[in-house]
């Protein structure tokens, strides 16, 4: 009798774990693998969509704010073939890896089917979404870089030509040193040239996108080796770049839109004294994307959440989170323009109208590495122009 027992329970065990997660109302979870939010815009996230359900229930799986070490706890568990997580948040440079290993799903037919266009949503998050022409994310938050200048000490014309996006590298260059020195500044211009992934942010804006190689990487060189500069310049990451502009150092400064707050908080000049433009080849794209584990038990419900998470859900992240907003819609909403001023900036506008990926790559990291060592050492004087763009285009198309 008690052997009869132990085999019904343990078929009972079967049967339990063989159906999908479900909580107490007999509503599916949805487990939500996502880093740490210092606000309450993700678990407000999550309580509306819960609250809008008759089916699903999500539950949020508060990760660890270190990127590298989420992102090798997700392939551990994903390698697996484990469904402990339905609804991935992805950084933007994980989607092609993430797909390129078969760790989660095309959404294409998802989109299809709910009427969604990838033109609704922020371009460079949505190139970063794709590998082999499929798209396997949508938006959770974007950032994108942008050109910071003393709008107290460039000329309204110049101000006019930045903002409008219709100049070049060499263009701003040329600003750089004739402003450098104006308003107590003692450098003309501060962006990321140090070894590590701020240069291959750097290396996307110049090569427009990759489109360029060779006139971007001359650019590049010729900006380093100006008198533009400062003489370290090769090993500025974005916290020297945001020191220097803040505190009146630099006239020019390329960095994300964090560094408007911080000038509000930590800044001897003022946002007054300061605006915003795109970059002459685009801006590149940071921030995080949304992804369905390929293991999931409950795609659809996965499916539904990250739709709402990626559409009217953009709304609670621009005005309780402080974030970008990837659905486009958004960018003309009156709370989100209220709650975020750079978005009200024709520049910043511009600018999230240009923005472009970082390489697309099953191995992003294999990849970076070799175009930011080819590319540091050739800035560095240590390398020759045609050398390095062989070694980033073989990077590229391995």
């Amino acid at each position: 009798m008690k052997r009869f027992l132990a085999i019904v329970l343990a078929v009972m065990m079967l049967a339990a774990l063989a159906v999908p997660s479900a909580c107490a109302d007999d509503k599916i979870v949805i487990k939500f693998a996502a880093q740490g939010d210092s606000t309450p815009a993700t678990q407000e996230s999550v309580d509306a969509f819960n609250a809008s359900q008759d089916k699903y229930v999500v539950e949020w799986v508060d990760m660890t704010n270190d990127s590298g070490a989420m992102k090798e706890q997700l392939i551990t568990s994903m390698k697996a073939g484990s469904s402990d997580y339905d609804v991935l948040s992805m950084d933007v440079c994980w989607a092609g890896e993430f797909a390129a290993a078969g760790y989660i799903e095309p959404i294409d037919q998802m989109m299809k089917a709910d009427g969604l266009k990838a033109t609704e949503f922020n371009a460079g998050s949505m190139s970063a979404a794709k590998f082999n022409a499929k798209t396997y994310a949508l938006p959770f938050f974007p950032d994108l870089g942008v050109l910071f200048f003393r709008s107290d000490i460039v000329s309204a014309e110049d101000a006019a030509k930045l903002v409008s996006g219709d100049y070049t590298y060499a263009d701003l260059q040329a600003m750089a040193e004739k402003y450098k020195g104006q308003g107590d500044t003692t450098d003309g211009i501060c962006f990321q040239a140090k070894l590590g992934e701020c240069l291959m942010c750097n290396l996307t804006e110049y090569t427009a996108g990759w489109t360029d190689i060779k006139g971007g990487l001359e650019a590049m060189k010729a900006m380093v080796d100006s008198s533009a500069v400062p003489a370290d310049i090769l090993n500025y990451a974005e916290g020297e770049t945001a020191n220097s502009f803040i505190k009146g150092v630099s006239v020019f400064s390329r960095n994300w839109p964090y560094q408007w707050g911080e000038i509000a908080s930590n800044g001897t000049i003022s946002q007054d004294q300061v605006a915003v433009a795109p970059l002459p080849g685009g801006s590149t794209v940071g921030g995080w994307l949304l992804g369905i584990n390929k293991n999931s038990a409950n795609k659809d419900g996965a499916w539904a959440f990250i739709k709402f998470l990626a559409t009217e859900s953009q709304k609670v992240q621009a005005t309780t989170g402080g974030h970008l907003p990837g659905y486009n819609a958004m960018l003309e909403d009156a709370d989100v323009l209220a709650a975020n001023v750079m978005l009200t900036m024709e520049g910043f506008q511009n600018a999230l109208a240009t923005t472009i990926s970082r390489p697309v790559s099953s191995e992003y990291s294999k990849c970076a590495d070799a175009i930011i060592n080819a590319a540091h050492a050739y800035l560095s004087g240590n390398g020759e122009l045609d050398a390095t763009v062989a070694a980033i285009e073989a990077a590229l198309a391995a």
